[in-house]
């Protein structure tokens, strides 16, 4: 069990964005946002996480944690990084799912990767914005209670693996999450953003697709 939630006051930014999982896309990532004309000087940028994996750009994706304009939420690729190079699993798992890229970086590339891993180690499953006297929550994959509360103990691999809710929602049986007003995810593909109830998924496969979402949370 984990309580590792983070809170971000929406007054501190001028626009706050939300994007779908990068999964390597860092030079699509750095287009859209100038397409946007996000301002790295007064905006925000959350991450629903799955920063890494499939795509070519997987260190300056991860480097992006180093950047004060940016903010991302533990999703499962980052764990099959840290349940490797922490817990000492032997990676096969991370390398049929795209993680391969690390293996075959030289020396210093993977120092770069392991100078990160206190960022990486750190991410929260939980990112709660307050803007505009309404609560938004980013997790990677699901908030798995039927009422959101800050800090309450949820099951980490339910948060960052779980499709039962989005899947449910596809049928036709969407419920709303109380105790704040928005919830957005990533983790499950979808060929365009879907909505359901109050909860938003944003994963459009930026890294098949070239279609990489962002979805904006506060105008300034």
């Amino acid at each position: 069990m984990t309580t590792h939630y983070q809170r971000i006051n929406g007054t501190d930014w001028r626009n706050i964005w939300i994007v779908g999982d990068l999964h390597g896309c860092h030079t699509l990532l750095l287009q859209t946002l100038d397409e946007t004309g996000f301002d790295t000087a007064q905006d925000l940028l959350l991450s629903v996480g799955d920063l890494i994996d499939r795509g070519e750009e997987n260190v300056e994706c991860l480097t992006l944690l180093k950047q004060p304009w940016f903010r991302a939420v533990r999703g499962n690729h980052e764990q099959f990084l840290l349940d490797h190079l922490l817990s000492g699993d032997d990676g096969d798992e991370w390398q049929c799912n795209g993680g391969y890229w690390f293996f075959d970086l030289s020396k210093t590339e993977k120092k770069s990767v392991l100078a990160l891993l206190p960022l990486i180690s750190t991410l929260p499953l939980v990112i709660e914005v307050q803007t505009g006297g309404r609560a938004v929550v980013i997790c990677h994959a699901d908030y798995p209670a039927s009422h959101y509360v800050f800090g309450q103990p949820v099951e980490a691999d339910n948060v960052i693996w779980s499709r039962e809710r989005i899947e449910a929602s596809q049928k036709g049986h969407d419920q709303e999450i109380t105790g704040a007003e928005m919830f957005v995810f990533g983790h499950t593909p979808v060929p365009t953003p879907q909505t359901f109830a109050n909860q938003h998924y944003i994963d459009t496969g930026a890294v098949v697709t070239g279609n990489l979402t962002l979805l904006q949370i506060q105008e300034g």
